[in-house]
């Protein structure tokens, strides 16, 4: 069985930097992803982040890039995503998601992934 959990996430400034973790425990395939979508109020969810096991591969959100990286610790099936330069409009609940596997094309739909956490709030405050 296959469980997500985030840790992370709070109240910051502009400007400021956060960090987001998620734990991906039951995980038995070598070419998992995970990855991290978003949610805010009254909109739909985005991708922002993911990452494959197999050959490190990532993608990103155009408006994080530069701002956001994830990195995935392999033997702990742990990703982080670190956030700098937070900008009011990256307000949101933020969701970790999790698969056995899929081709590279597939990490930005959140229709792909089977597992999710429970989400975690990050605000920015202008």
């Amino acid at each position: 069985q296959v469980q997500v959990v985030e840790s992370g996430g709070g109240l910051v400034q502009v400007g400021d930097s956060l960090r987001l973790s998620c734990a991906a425990s039951g995980l038995t395939s070598n070419r998992y992803v995970l990855a991290w979508f978003r949610q805010a109020p009254g909109k739909e969810r985005e991708f922002v982040a993911a990452v494959m096991w197999r050959g490190g591969v990532t993608r990103y959100h155009d408006s994080v890039k530069g701002r956001f990286t994830i990195s995935l610790d392999n033997a702990k099936n742990m990703v982080t995503l670190q956030m700098n330069s937070l900008k009011p409009e990256d307000t949101a609940v933020y969701y970790c998601a999790a698969d056995q596997g899929m081709i590279v094309s597939s990490m930005t739909s959140a229709h792909n992934y089977d597992y999710w956490g429970q989400g975690t709030q990050v605000t920015v405050s202008s």
